[in-house]
């Protein structure tokens, strides 16, 4: 039992890995030592938070543009060449687009919409080889797929390609799960709310302390909060658990 969330040796892949929830979770998974590879869409971003997070353990920047299959195929490909498993896929990489519905882009849609579930799915299918290898009936191999709270409760924001995105990685994460289980391969969802990052930083610094007010634990999230979870998703503790979409927002779609 003194093992239970233990990911130490794991071999872990985070996309949108250098900031953001991302980086939250890869920072995580490094100080628990696994051995992290990180992606992002800026090389001298993703470079520089891999060679910090070094630091602290292993962790190795793969960059690649996840909006287009190029992308995926070159990002599962750089994995493959290093590593012959993968124990957990982390699926983070995403976008947003916030525009009034009469004036709504079919560019933005695509892009987030792409983004959010298109490449979730093909770079899952990408890496089943290594996650296949990974895999067996005492320790099954993990996906991860971030989604959000707005998948669940419509946000007042006029992202409706976000939100609908978000609720499709939601099924998505539940699909894949029903047909990899048999094969030892987990896939669960992580919804989180607020958190500091990249997509929420312009509606945090316009309302920040009215949103942190009316979240029922009185606070955003923290690096801690999103980890933790992540960690135990990925650790023996979650060996029965597949399918599952787990809130980490301070009860906000909730009640």
């Amino acid at each position: 039992m003194q093992n239970l969330f233990s990911v130490e040796g794991k071999v872990v892949l985070v996309t949108g890995g250098s900031r953001g929830i991302g980086e939250m979770i890869a920072r995580g998974y490094v100080e628990n030592g696994a051995k992290v590879y990180i992606s992002s869409r800026k090389a001298n971003v993703c470079d520089a938070l891999a060679e910090e997070l070094s630091k602290y353990g292993t962790c190795v920047s793969l960059p690649s543009d996840l909006s287009g299959m190029a992308g995926i195929v070159g990002l599962a490909a750089a994995l493959a060449e290093r590593e012959p498993k993968l124990d957990v896929l982390v699926n983070n990489a995403g976008a947003t687009w916030g525009a009034p519905i009469d004036e709504y882009p079919e560019d933005g849609w695509d892009k987030t919409v792409d983004l959010n579930v298109k490449s979730i799915f093909f770079l899952t299918q990408k890496l089943l080889p290594q996650l296949r290898a990974a895999a067996s009936h005492e320790n099954p191999s993990r996906v991860i797929n971030i989604a959000s709270v707005n998948g669940i409760e419509p946000p007042a924001l006029e992202t409706y390609a976000y939100s609908t995105s978000k609720a499709g990685c939601i099924m998505l994460t539940r699909h894949l799960a029903k047909r990899l289980a048999p094969e030892h391969i987990l896939v669960n969802a992580i919804a989180p709310g607020p958190f500091q990052s990249h997509m929420m930083a312009a509606t945090l610094a316009r309302a920040g302390d009215a949103i942190a007010k009316a979240n029922p634990r009185g606070r955003i999230g923290t690096p801690e909060d999103i980890a933790g979870v992540a960690i135990f998703l990925g650790s023996r503790a979650s060996a029965y658990t597949t399918g599952a979409v787990i809130p980490c927002d301070g009860g906000s779609a909730e009640f």
